[in-house]
């Protein structure tokens, strides 16, 4: 595969990406269809008809389409020479890892996330005694989500061996939240937390890998951590 000559490693353009998050949300919705059927089977269709799935439902088919509209703004790296892979497993695991970009700067592991409201970083403690940076979204505390990236980290980086010099970057990418017009990503506990743009910008930066690493991190990659 010649990754630098603008081919998508996964053969499909990205089309795949946020496969196993639909797949999720369209099984919880068939399974909810099939329990009011039996529940209710003359007045199923109705119910159906009448009501929307749940919130948690819903939430897994958002994630999808935010991991899509991420997936066709990284796509936009290919033709540059990156090598760009969506929505793969980690070994022995039912988790997932959104998106892999391989760029000059090195191998970046980024989650998305499609959330409303407010991106923010606040500093707990008081002046004289910080206390740990937290990250908030729509006021509520999400801090979870940067230590949700230590396992993908692990995963990305024992699937590249030898081949990677340098530990992988852990990104968060951020759809649809409020920023502030002059709102800068930042940096909690080494994992950036940003949006689409940016995000481009720094995988578009100069580094120390060159075509023939980045391919090569690719096809391992691409072998080692399989579709979703």
């Amino acid at each position: 595969m010649r990754h630098h000559d603008g081919v998508h490693p996964d053969g499909d353009g990205g089309s795949g990406a946020g496969a196993s998050a639909q797949r999720k949300g369209d099984r919880l919705s068939a399974k909810r269809q099939e329990r009011i059927r039996a529940a209710h089977p003359r007045l199923g269709g109705l119910i159906l008809a009448l009501s929307d799935d749940p919130r948690s439902t819903k939430a897994w088919q958002r994630g999808a389409e935010g991991e899509r509209r991420v997936a066709r703004r990284l796509d936009e790296l290919v033709a540059e020479g990156k090598v760009v892979l969506h929505d793969r497993r980690i070994p022995g695991s039912k988790a997932n890892i959104d998106h892999i970009v391989i760029a000059p700067s090195g191998v970046y592991v980024i989650d998305t996330k499609r959330y409303t409201g407010r991106l923010e970083v606040r500093t707990s403690g008081g002046l004289f005694r910080p206390g740990p940076t937290r990250l908030f979204v729509n006021g509520r505390d999400k801090s979870r989500l940067v230590d949700g990236m230590a396992r993908q980290i692990a995963a990305v980086a024992t699937a590249a061996g030898d081949l990677l010099g340098s530990s992988p970057i852990p990104a968060l990418c951020f759809v649809d939240v409020e920023v502030g017009l002059l709102t800068k990503p930042f940096t909690i506990d080494g994992v950036a937390v940003t949006w689409p743009r940016p995000l481009l910008r720094r995988l578009r930066e100069r580094g120390p890998l060159g075509h023939e690493e980045i391919a090569a991190l690719g096809e391992r990659l691409s072998s080692a951590l399989p579709r979703a």
